[in-house]
């Protein structure tokens, strides 16, 4: 019934330990490792290319493009690089899609100066500058839709897009608003990010304080402008590409280091698109739940019990679904015991450990 895609933004390191961002990596940088890595005629038309022609594997620079007085490419300022598996038929195929190309990856960078890492958000700084400020062109570009004028706040943010589809799905969009409601007691799963300006933060998930509600939680993917929900953020838009068209897209989880608990999150999902006894529903991201839950994440004894329910719902929804029942099963055991990736980071940089570029002075 379901296809499958994982979209996955990769931090980077350097050698000797330090964090790489847009401050210290350049472009071609980076694009001389996409070059060393495959094309394959096969991940099109399932993948989309862009206007720029930059995202031409299922390996490209992530980063915020810069353009002169007539719309031409000058520069691109890299945050990262980021992996995008094709349309698979299973939650399996994907996780092992990914997990095969991050491997590629990883080899690729053997032979430079970087390495992968895992964060939600940049751990050295909270800012990035617009330098120098946009010219006219590049103005009216950026006021094309919610997430154009949004797109600087990326630079700062590591996360994945699990996306989902189902043609017998009756109502895509209503889906797409199920998701957006229940989103804060969804991503404390995945919260991975409590370092920011050098240190820890005082949350788990700085992405999530900073990104949801002016970005969205959920992309839902039309044919055309018809059933078109116009909100800010954006709860929908028309597909770029006929294998776009009805996929459902959540936007809102942390970066996680295994692609093993991207399976278990896309079993989730599943489960909730299934799901017919929930009621929330919600155009955009509660901003203020998102922003209390980045910083109490399952800590807190009411998001606990709401992320258990929503647990509960999906796997009543998925009954018959051996393997997504499994994943579902752990990834409960990990709720239970209110974990998720940012309480083995801060372990170990409590420990005196270097994580993501960072080590606690001593």
């Amino acid at each position: 019934m379901f296809r499958y895609g994982i979209e996955h933004e990769v931090a980077l390191l350097r050698t000797d330990g330090r964090f790489a961002d847009f401050t210290d990596v350049g472009f071609q940088e980076l694009q001389d490792v996409v070059d060393a890595l495959p094309e394959d005629a096969a991940d099109y038309p399932g993948l989309r290319i862009g206007d720029q022609g930059i995202k031409r594997k299922r390996w490209y620079v992530e980063g915020y493009e810069r353009f002169d007085d007539d719309g031409a490419l000058v520069r691109c300022d890299p945050k990262g690089l980021e992996i995008r598996t094709r349309i698979h038929d299973s939650v399996r195929d994907a996780v092992d899609a990914l997990r095969l190309d991050q491997e590629a990856l990883d080899d690729a960078l053997s032979h430079t100066d970087l390495r992968t890492c895992v964060v939600a958000f940049n751990p050295l700084r909270s800012d990035y500058v617009i330098e120098p400020p946009l010219n006219a062109w590049e103005e009216k570009h950026r006021q094309g839709s919610p997430e154009e004028r949004t797109a600087h706040l990326h630079m700062l943010t590591y996360g994945p897009d699990l996306n989902l589809s189902c043609d017998a799905l009756p109502d895509p969009v209503d889906v797409g608003r199920k998701l957006t409601h229940y989103s804060p007691w969804l991503v404390p799963l995945s919260f991975s990010s409590p370092f920011r300006d050098g240190a820890p933060w005082g949350g788990l998930s700085a992405r999530t304080h900073l990104r949801t509600g002016a970005r969205p939680a959920v992309l839902v993917f039309l044919a055309s402008e018809r059933g078109h929900v116009p909100s800010d953020p954006s709860l929908t838009q028309v597909a770029r590409l006929p294998a776009e068209v009805g996929r459902i897209e959540f936007k809102a989880f942390d970066a996680c280091p295994d692609p093993e608990l991207y399976g278990e999150l896309l079993s989730l999902l599943t489960g909730l698109a299934l799901d017919d006894t929930l009621p929330g529903r919600r155009t955009t991201p509660d901003a203020d739940a998102h922003r209390h839950v980045a910083r109490a994440g399952l800590a807190d004894d009411e998001v606990h019990a709401g992320t258990g329910a929503l647990l509960t719902a999906a796997a009543n929804a998925l009954a018959g679904r051996a393997e997504d029942l499994d994943r579902l099963a752990s990834l409960r055991e990990r709720w239970e015991r209110h974990w998720c990736p940012a309480t083995d980071l801060l372990a170990r940089y409590d420990a005196g450990e270097p994580v993501v570029g960072l080590r606690r002075p001593s």
